[in-house]
């Protein structure tokens, strides 16, 4: 029975762990609320020994660095266009900096011979026994799993199930983020470039993919607003209001803002489960330790992916080990990884604020100092796990009997 593994969530951590416990002779399932993988997004890096370790023995390094961005530099400006500070893509790419969508295509197929698929539905409600979750979904039939694994981000529906309500593990950093995919009408080549003032910067940046496409990065200071999570049309409300009267290229990028279709709209928060286990249910990545934007949650749930199924197989399938020893050899690096508020960075509050970090990131030693000690924060000790049968183990491919699984084969 614990053999049957429930993820909930296909975005980065969720389709990675499958991938693992897949290798392992587990039968995992992921249950995704979007009707996809879902595509866009903005750019994400890995940094980092641990991070470029954990992907080569996936086997992806060779094809994430052949569809690298090369990195996105960035600059920032005032009202009238005039450069404020100008960032290296390094600083913002790591090691390797590749789409987020593409990401997310690339682990959904690397998994996909190990994994059924359930897109378009979500975990209504989970019962644990001693030897089972009972996990009821909002469209397909009730299942029964060895274990349920939260890979579902900040706004974890697992983790509310299972260990209470989101206002006891996530905390408000004082910001909002918006992101939005428009045409390309500055002719950006590479990189972006975006208008800081005290509490607020509204960048556009060139698509990685599509030379006639950009997306946007819209950053705001602000106390918790009320808002409907699934309502784009108040929440569109609520950035064009916080963006009224500045100049530079603004309205014309509020003006895409009506017709986008893709909307991304989201607190910048920081979520901090104490236990990231209770019984057969377990959070991963954002879920159990992350931030909204910045803390290498992208990588950080990469890493977690790899040590979770790694200590699942070391403890023979036994939760009650594996959950222990996953948290105790991660959590300390996920709070490292994950410090600091990048809407903080992004947008001070102050013209002091911005002035500081402005002169500071110009100096060059400094910058250098700044990457290197990333470099360093990103690295951890990854034990050595048995290594997994290159084969499909044929357990694997039994029957499942949900409608929509093994989606897309």
């Amino acid at each position: 029975m614990t053999s049957d593994v429930l993820i909930s969530g296909a975005g980065i951590a969720g389709p990675a762990l499958a991938y693992w416990l897949g290798r392992y002779g587990f039968r995992p399932t992921v249950v995704e609320i979007a009707p996809a993988p879902r595509e866009g997004g903005q750019a994400v890096d890995f940094r980092g020994e641990t991070h470029l370790t954990v992907l080569e023995r996936m086997g992806l390094l060779p094809e994430l660095r052949r569809i690298q961005t090369g990195g996105s530099p960035m600059t920032f400006v005032d009202e009238r266009g005039a450069a404020l500070l100008e960032l290296p893509g390094e600083f913002n790419g790591g090691a390797v900096e590749v789409p987020r969508g593409d990401l997310s295509r690339l682990l959904y197929e690397h998994s996909l011979p190990y994994t059924d698929y359930l897109f378009g539905d979500t975990v209504t409600g989970l019962t644990q026994t001693p030897g089972r979750v009972d996990v009821t979904f909002r469209h397909a039939a009730p299942r029964t799993f060895g274990l349920v694994i939260g890979a579902d981000g900040l706004h974890s529906h697992v983790r509310r199930l299972a260990f209470g309500p989101e206002r006891d593990f996530v905390t408000h950093l004082g910001y909002y983020a918006a992101t939005w995919e428009l045409p390309n009408h500055l002719g950006l080549a590479h990189g972006s470039v975006g208008l800081n003032v005290p509490g607020r910067l509204a960048a556009v940046g060139a698509g990685h993919r599509e030379p006639g496409l950009a997306r946007t990065l819209f950053v705001f200071a602000s106390p918790e607003l009320a808002y409907h999570r699934h309502d784009p049309e108040q929440q569109k409300r609520l950035i064009a209001d916080a963006f009224a009267g500045l100049g530079w290229e603004v309205p014309r990028l509020l003006d895409s803002l009506h017709e986008a279709a893709d909307l991304y709209f989201d607190s910048i928060s920081r979520a901090d489960a104490p236990r990231w286990s209770t019984g057969r249910v377990a959070l991963i990545g954002d879920a159990a330790s992350g931030t909204t934007l910045g803390g290498m949650g992208t990588g950080t749930g990469i890493v977690a992916a790899h040590v979770l199924a790694g200590e699942l197989a070391l403890a023979g399938g036994d939760h009650r080990t594996a959950f222990a020893r996953y948290q105790d050899r991660l959590s300390r690096y996920a709070r490292i990884c994950r410090r600091g508020n990048a809407g903080r960075f992004l947008a001070p509050r102050t013209r002091y604020g911005l002035r500081l970090r402005n002169g500071l990131l110009s100096r060059p030693l400094l910058m250098n100092g700044l990457l290197g000690a990333t470099e360093r924060v990103a690295t951890a000790d990854l034990p050595d796990y048995p290594h997994p049968d290159a084969d499909v183990p044929s357990a694997v491919h039994t029957a499942k009997g949900t409608s929509g699984s093994r989606s897309g084969r």
